[in-house]
């Protein structure tokens, strides 16, 4: 660990010095690129910067304490060897968290897929429910959300909603929610009170940028279809539904949201984007990191991460164990002891994986 924080000093005075160059100063993108790794490293380094302080005074110190022939100054210098020692492990474990890899899409826009899933007319109901549940939650944070598609049912579910969040380091709460979510409630049609079980799946797509995914327009099908859904004067009268399908992948976009036919293919790009972005992501993790994947991770989207019991007023988590009594706060975006529990999980497994590779 400290070769790596010592290389990582050496690196951080380079940046202060090329950040300073006239040279690099009249070329704004690498300046911006250097400002950027600077900015990255400097909470770390500052970190380990006052841990070789404490180290120096320690060591001060312990050569001070032999020579030392007042009593009280003696006693007065040992406690602070001490205190020293225990300044120095909480910081070697700030450090160790420091120093974990940071996901690079963190500090990404989010895209968000919610479709119905088993049970019915009642998961389309829940979908509706998770997706109002998100929009508050995202309202809690000052995010800004967008729809791009949604397929409403005549009894006010959605059979699938897509929708864009942006705002700070939402990819990085939202990531967790991948997956199958499962509901256990009485339906309201359900004249003899039994307990239904319904499922909705969500994705979480961190936004590409145009930089990071390109299209080549060969590869694209672009269709233009009617609109449809649950009625609306515009509803089939225009073919501005716009479907796109990347050839070499299958992966499939539809957006009616608009009554632009543009507006409508301009969203749909930016989710097709996406998909590609998180498709060819998953495909390296899949080669690549699996022995590295954390316990917790952004998952198998036919996990069934989470169950939402009604009767029992509790939402389960059940990649970490985590039961809330708080169901009714929850499904109104409350979602913040829940996420905060899922990304202290996915550091302690990363933690654990990385003293082991050590």
């Amino acid at each position: 660990m400290f070769k790596k924080l010592d290389k990582m000093l050496e690196r951080y005075d380079k940046l202060n010095e090329l950040v300073a160059d006239p040279d690099v100063l009249s070329k704004m993108d690498e300046w911006k690129a250097y400002s950027k790794e600077l900015s990255d490293m400097t909470e770390t380094v500052e970190k380990y910067l006052e841990y070789k302080k404490i180290v120096k005074e320690q060591n001060e110190l312990n050569e001070m304490i032999p020579l030392e022939t007042d009593k009280e100054m003696k006693e007065l210098m040992e406690s602070e060897v001490l205190q020293n020692k225990e300044k120095l492990t909480k910081i070697e474990e700030e450090l160790r968290i420091l120093l974990l890899p940071k996901d690079p899409n963190d500090d990404k826009n989010v895209i968000m897929e919610i479709r119905a899933g088993a049970g019915g007319e009642e998961a389309s109901l829940f979908a509706y429910e998770l997706y109002r549940m998100y929009v508050k939650y995202a309202e809690k944070n000052r995010w800004k959300t967008e729809e791009i598609d949604n397929n409403s049912t005549e009894l006010g579910g959605v059979k699938e909603v897509v929708f864009s969040i942006s705002g700070k380091s939402c990819y990085a709460k939202l990531k967790y929610e991948s997956g199958v979510h499962r509901v256990q409630r009485v339906p309201e049609t359900e004249s003899q009170g039994r307990v239904h079980t319904s499922t909705a799946t969500v994705a979480v797509l961190p936004e590409a940028e145009d930089v990071e995914v390109t299209i080549d327009e060969k590869d694209l099908r672009v269709d233009t279809l009617r609109s449809s859904g649950a009625g609306g004067q515009h509803i089939n009268k225009t073919e501005s539904c716009i479907r796109l399908t990347h050839i070499p992948t299958g992966i499939v976009v539809l957006c009616q949201d608009e009554r632009s036919q543009t507006k409508n293919r301009e969203k749909a790009m930016r989710v097709l984007k996406s998909r590609l972005y998180d498709y060819y992501q998953s495909q390296y993790d899949k080669e690549y990191a699996d022995n590295r994947r954390s316990q917790v991770g952004t998952g198998d989207r036919s996990e069934r991460i989470r169950t939402y019991n009604f009767p029992q007023g509790r939402v389960t988590d059940h990649r970490i164990g985590l039961t809330l009594y708080t169901l009714e706060n929850f499904m109104m975006g409350d979602l913040d002891e829940m996420t905060e529990a899922l990304a202290i999980a996915d550091r302690e497994a990363k933690l654990i994986a990385g003293a082991d590779e050590e």
